[in-house]
């Protein structure tokens, strides 16, 4: 699984969205009251770009002049033809056995900020290489490795 950083948590307040780019697929995250959210921005439909459609709730109904009201901003409406999307799984509500857009799992996670030095445009990847001390004593340039422990079979 490869992760991607895709916003600081501040620049996504509750109540709003943020539509990104992530390896050439267009996803929406939203901050629902403070739970995060991400489904692809496609209308399964006919292709619209969904995560700019409405965020209502859930109307439910027990009996005739009874309602209640629930799940505030958890369901996306597509702008283009007003079918809806449950924010936490991508199930439809108008086709809910054969319809669906795709959820990503979102989280927020702390993440080391690159040294002050990294020129523009270059960014730090993941992986570090081995470095040690070398200094210069007299006409000589001196490499210091450190002392480890050698185990049985290592090669020299």
């Amino acid at each position: 699984m490869v992760k991607h950083v895709v916003a600081r948590l501040e620049d996504l307040p509750p109540g709003s969205r943020k539509i990104v780019d992530v390896a050439g697929v267009s996803i929406g995250i939203f901050n629902v009251r403070g739970e995060l959210f991400a489904l692809r921005n496609r209308c399964p439909h006919q292709g619209g770009p969904l995560c700019e459609g409405l965020q209502w709730g859930l109307l439910e109904s027990s009996s005739p002049g009874e309602f209640s009201y629930s799940r505030q901003g958890e369901i996306l409406t597509c702008g283009w033809h007003g079918w809806e999307f449950d924010l936490r799984t991508g199930q439809s509500w108008c086709d809910p056995e054969r319809l669906r857009v795709r959820a990503y799992d979102v989280r927020v996670e702390s993440v080391t900020p690159p040294p002050a030095d990294i020129p523009p445009g270059r960014v730090m990847g993941p992986y570090v290489a081995e470095t040690y001390s070398v200094a210069a004593e007299g006409n000589y340039i001196v490499v210091e490795l450190r002392r480890t422990h050698r185990r049985a079979g290592d090669a020299r």
